[in-house]
C-alpha cells in the first residue's frame, strides 16, 4: 500500500507541475471549402452530369488502341511510378515504427565482465582487491502508459502522412498519363503537319513544271522560274524539320513508357479523335476537393499536422511507464546457475521536464505554425484547383469559336488559291498572285490543324483538372 501511495503522490505532483507548464497555444488558420469560392459565373452554362467525372482509364475516350497499349506499358514500367510506390512503403514503415512504440517492449541482455575490484572500495573482502568475473543475464520489459495520447497522436500523424503519400503516388500517375497524352498529341500534330508539307511540296513541284513550260514559251521570265525553284527546297526543309519533330516525340514517348527510345521507334501514326461533348460534373465545385489528388493529399497533411499538435501538448505531461526484469547475476561462473543468483525487479518510472529552457513550448509553437502552413497550403490548392477547371473551360469555349472562324478562313483561302491558279494557267494572272494565295492557304491549313489538336489538348487538361480518374475513398 505504501508503494502505491507514494506513486499516487508523485503522479499528482507531476500533473500539477505539468498543468502549470503547459502553455495555452493554438493554431490560427482555418480550412476553406471549394463551395465557398465564387465560380459559377466563370464556369458558364455547360451541360452537367453526375457521371461526368473522368474514369480511371479516361484516355480510352480518344479511341486510339496504340495509345491504350502504350499507357498500360508505362503504368507498369515507369521509374517515376516505382519511386512513388517506394515512398509509400517508406511512409508505411514510419507508421509501423510509431505503432511499435505503443506496444510492450521486451529484450534480452547478457553482460560478462572481467573486473578488478578496489581494495579500498565498497566491495568487502575477499572480493576486494581481486579479479573476478561479473556475470549478468536478464530479460527486460517495459510498457509506457499513453494516458495523454502522445503515442496515439504520433501513430495517427504517421498514418495521415502515409495516406498523403499514397495519394501523391496517384498524383505522380496522373502527371505521367498527362505527359504521355500531350506528347502523343504532339506526335499526331506533327504527322498532320507532315501531310500538309508533303502536299505543299507536290504542289510546288507541279507549279514549277508549269512555270518551266511558260518560260520555254516565253510567257514568264527567269525571275519567276528562280522564285519557284527556291520554294521547292524550302518545302523539303520543312518536311525534314517535321520528321525531326516526329522522331523526337517518338523518343520521348519511349522514355515515358519506361522502355527507352526504341519503343518509340515502333509507334505508328496516332489516330486520336476528339471526344464528343464537354460534360461537367453536377457537383462542381464542392466535390472537387475529393476528386483532385493534390487537394486530398494536402488535406491528409493537415490532419497529420493536427495530430502533431496533440503530440506536442502531451509532451508537457509526465511519461509513465512500467519496467520489469528477471534474470541471473553472480560473481564468477560456478554459482551463475544457482537459485540464489536470481534477480527480479518491477516498478513504475515517471519523468517530467520542468525547466527545459522553453524547448517544449517552442516545439508546440512550431507544430502550430506547421499546421497553419498546411491549412493555408490546402486553401491555396483548392483555389488553384477551381481556377484550373475554370481556365480549361474558358479555353474550350474560346477554341470552339476560333475553330468555327478558322474553318471559314480555310474555305476562303482554298477558293482564293484555286482562282489564282486558274487565272495563272489561263495567262491572266501572274505568279506572285499564285504564291501569295498559296502561302495564305498553307497558313490557314496549319492553323486549322493546330486548333483541332489544341481542342484535344484542352480536353486532356479538363480531365486532368477534374482529378484524372481519382475516386474518393469510402
Amino acid at each position: 500500500m505504501k508503494f502505491f501511495y507514494r506513486c499516487s503522490l508523485s503522479l499528482g505532483f507531476m500533473l500539477l507541475m505539468a498543468g502549470c507548464a503547459a502553455p495555452d497555444l493554438g493554431p490560427l488558420a482555418k480550412l476553406h471549402g471549394a463551395d465557398e469560392l465564387q465560380a459559377k459565373a466563370s464556369m458558364g452554362k455547360l451541360t452537367l452530369s453526375p457521371v461526368a467525372w473522368p474514369t480511371e482509364k479516361w484516355w480510352e475516350r480518344y479511341g486510339d488502341l496504340q495509345l491504350n497499349t502504350l499507357m498500360e506499358e508505362a503504368l507498369k514500367r515507369s521509374p517515376s511510378l516505382k519511386m512513388a510506390q517506394a515512398r509509400v512503403r517508406q511512409a508505411e514503415a514510419i507508421a509501423g515504427r510509431a505503432e511499435a512504440a505503443r506496444a510492450p517492449q521486451t529484450g534480452f541482455a547478457d553482460r560478462n565482465n572481467r573486473q578488478l575490484f578496489s581494495g579500498h572500495g565498497t566491495t568487502p573482502p575477499p572480493v576486494a582487491g581481486q579479479w573476478k568475473w561479473v556475470n549478468e543475464a536478464t530479460l527486460n520489459g517495459a510498457y509506457e502508459f499513453d494516458f495523454w495520447g502522445k503515442n496515439q497522436s504520433a501513430i495517427e500523424a504517421a498514418v495521415g502522412m502515409t495516406h498523403a503519400v499514397e495519394v501523391d503516388a496517384y498524383a505522380s500517375r496522373l502527371v505521367l498519363v498527362t505527359n504521355i497524352l500531350r506528347s502523343y498529341v504532339r506526335l499526331q500534330t506533327a504527322h498532320q503537319q507532315l501531310d500538309i508539307a508533303t502536299a505543299t511540296l507536290k504542289q510546288r513541284q507541279r507549279i514549277l513544271e508549269l512555270i518551266q513550260q511558260r518560260v520555254r514559251a516565253r510567257i514568264d521570265s527567269a525571275v519567276d522560274l528562280k522564285q519557284a525553284e527556291s520554294l521547292v527546297p524550302t518545302a523539303k526543309v520543312q518536311i525534314a524539320q517535321i520528321n525531326e519533330s516526329i522522331e523526337l516525340s517518338k523518343a520521348e514517348l519511349g522514355a515515358l513508357s519506361g522502355q527507352g527510345p526504341d519503343r518509340g521507334m515502333a509507334l505508328m501514326r496516332p489516330t486520336m479523335h476528339e471526344a464528343r461533348g464537354t460534360l461537367l460534373p453536377s457537383a462542381l465545385p464542392a466535390e472537387l476537393i475529393g476528386r483532385r489528388p493534390d487537394i486530398v493529399a494536402q488535406r491528409w497533411r493537415v490532419e497529420a499536422a493536427s495530430k502533431e499538435i496533440i503530440n506536442a501538448k502531451a509532451q508537457f505531461y509526465p511519461n509513465i511507464s512500467l519496467t520489469a526484469l528477471i534474470g541471473m547475476q553472480s560473481l564468477g561462473f560456478p554459482n551463475f546457475n544457482d537459485a540464489a543468483s536470481r534477480i527480479t525487479g518491477i516498478g513504475p518510472a515517471l519523468s517530467l521536464p520542468i525547466f527545459d529552457g522553453g524547448r517544449l513550448k517552442s516545439n508546440l509553437a512550431g507544430r502550430n505554425a506547421e499546421y497553419d502552413y498546411a491549412v493555408e497550403q490546402y486553401n491555396a490548392t483548392v483555389i488553384d484547383a477551381v481556377r484550373d477547371v475554370v481556365s480549361q473551360l474558358v479555353s474550350l469555349r474560346g477554341i470552339e469559336e476560333q475553330r468555327a472562324m478558322q474553318q471559314e478562313a480555310v474555305t476562303a483561302a482554298d477558293e482564293a488559291y484555286g482562282l489564282a491558279l486558274q487565272r495563272y494557267r489561263s495567262g491572266v494572272g501572274n505568279y506572285l498572285q499564285v504564291l501569295a494565295a498559296e502561302l495564305q492557304k498553307l497558313a490557314s491549313e496549319r492553323q486549322q490543324s493546330d486548333l483541332d489538336m489544341r481542342a484535344i489538348e484542352l480536353d486532356i487538361g479538363l480531365a486532368r483538372s477534374l482529378g484524372g480518374g481519382f475516386a474518393p475513398q469510402n
